[in-house]
């Protein structure tokens, strides 16, 4: 029976070969004595699996729709054999690519840009499946990566197939976002070597030529620059410091206070770290310049008040300069006697010694007032009211106190007695008039 049964399918056999319409491709030459290889016996739709049972990777390819046999969904609806037939002879074409109308849309590399302008065999070998041939840029433009493959291989990071020059990166996903001046930036301008990993951030290593300073405010260039324009210093000395600058101040540039490095702390914020040279006083108004001067104007004293002192500036004194009786500049010493300033108005000669106050005030040197009556000993009385003060201050105040104040002291020439009758002219006579003699009854 078993002899029976196998010369059965051997006749089978021969019969399925000589109803073999032809020679089958060289590829399939090894499975051409067994057809069932490809073909199941009345079932014609069963011959697709069979074909993708041994090209897995096509099969692999309708199962999740990618390359050329999963994206075209007329070649996933049709039978294999409807483009690729078979028995046609050993060196028959059962591909049949047709480079020239071939869809590359329907692969799974788009073709976009200068791509558009190659031709096949650029990026296919002829000995490789067109499947086969490789996506990554780096291995058609390996000569072209001038970073020798020290940033990787994903060259579409950067650039873009129109024009492999070009560079679309977006800076802003580093950690340096470009902005203001820097969008302008060429990249070789900071990264020089076609490395662009690990390329330092610090402004130095940029700017060191820009760098006016010449190192002396230190490396934090990002304190007082911006990127919006090297040369606009955004310092605000008044929050970034313990030094306000109001005045005069905001005017001045940085190197006339920050002599040395300005990463170094100044002596001191007192006027006198600055001032010094401007210091007229010679030290002997002490260091608290700020109780008589403010920072508009340093030639002015706008602060001091002299009503504070012990010569406080009425009259005519509110209009006179400081120089005027300050010709020192050393304003604790200024004597504050009249005569120091007033010694060429003293029509007096010194009579009345110094103290010019006791006659004259600040409101004008020519309006003077006097008490006799209550300012000395001696009360003007009757005639003594009208008479003229040098008709008897002949000699300074200090000779005339030791007068006593009696008659005979300034009338001894009108003393008719020749002194007979004393020094106390009172007696008879008034001082009304000198010639009116009283009765003694």
């Amino acid at each position: 029976m078993l002899a029976c049964f196998t010369g059965h399918f051997a006749n089978a056999q021969s019969v399925e070969s000589l109803v073999m319409p032809g020679k089958v491709v060289r590829g399939h030459a090894e499975v051409e004595t067994d057809c069932s290889s490809c073909h199941k016996r009345f079932s014609r739709s069963k011959q697709d699996s069979l074909c993708l049972d041994c090209h897995e990777d096509i099969a692999s390819d309708v199962d999740e729709k990618t390359g050329f046999h999963g994206r075209s969904d007329d070649v996933a609806a049709s039978r294999c054999a409807a483009c690729h037939t078979d028995h046609e002879g050993r060196n028959a074409d059962i591909v049949g690519l047709n480079e020239e109308t071939f869809n590359h849309t329907l692969t799974d590399f788009e073709l976009i840009g200068k791509h558009l302008e190659a031709t096949c065999i650029d990026c296919h070998e002829p000995a490789d499946k067109h499947r086969d041939a490789p996506s990554e840029c780096i291995f058609c433009h390996e000569d072209d990566d001038v970073h020798e493959e020290r940033l990787g291989t994903d060259c579409i990071a950067c650039h873009i197939p129109n024009d492999w020059t070009e560079i679309e990166f977006d800076h802003d996903t580093t950690d340096f976002a470009l902005v203001g001046k820097h969008l302008e930036a060429d990249c070789s301008d900071c990264h020089d070597d076609q490395t662009y990993q690990n390329t330092r951030t610090e402004c130095v290593d940029c700017h060191v030529e820009d760098d006016a300073h010449d190192g002396n405010n230190g490396q934090k260039c990002a304190t007082c620059h911006s990127s919006e324009a090297w040369d606009i210093s955004l310092f605000d000395h008044g929050k970034n410091t313990d030094f306000v600058l109001n005045g005069s101040h905001k005017e001045v540039a940085c190197a006339d206070c920050h002599v040395e490095a300005i990463v170094e702390a100044l002596p001191g914020t007192a006027c006198s770290s600055c001032h010094l040279d401007d210091e007229v006083h010679d030290g002997l108004q002490g260091e608290q310049c700020n109780d008589c001067h403010d920072e508009t104007s340093w030639a002015d004293a706008p602060l001091f008040d002299h009503d504070l002192t012990n010569f406080p500036r009425l009259g005519e004194h509110e209009n006179v300069e400081c120089e005027s009786c300050h010709d020192s500049q050393v304003f604790a010493s200024t004597d504050s006697d009249c005569v120091a300033c007033h010694l060429e108005d003293d029509s007096h000669d010194k009579i009345y010694e110094n103290n010019c106050g006791s006659c004259h005030n600040p409101v004008a040197w020519d309006l003077w007032s006097f008490d006799h009556n209550a300012q000395s000993d001696f009360a003007l009385n009757g005639a003594h009211i009208d008479v003229a003060c040098l008709d008897c201050h002949r000699s300074s105040l200090k000779s005339m106190k030791k007068t006593g104040g009696r008659c005979a002291d300034c009338h001894r020439a009108d003393d008719d007695h020749d002194g007979e009758f004393g020094s106390d002219c009172g007696r008879c006579h008034s001082d009304t008039s000198f010639r009116d003699v009283r009765s003694l009854q």
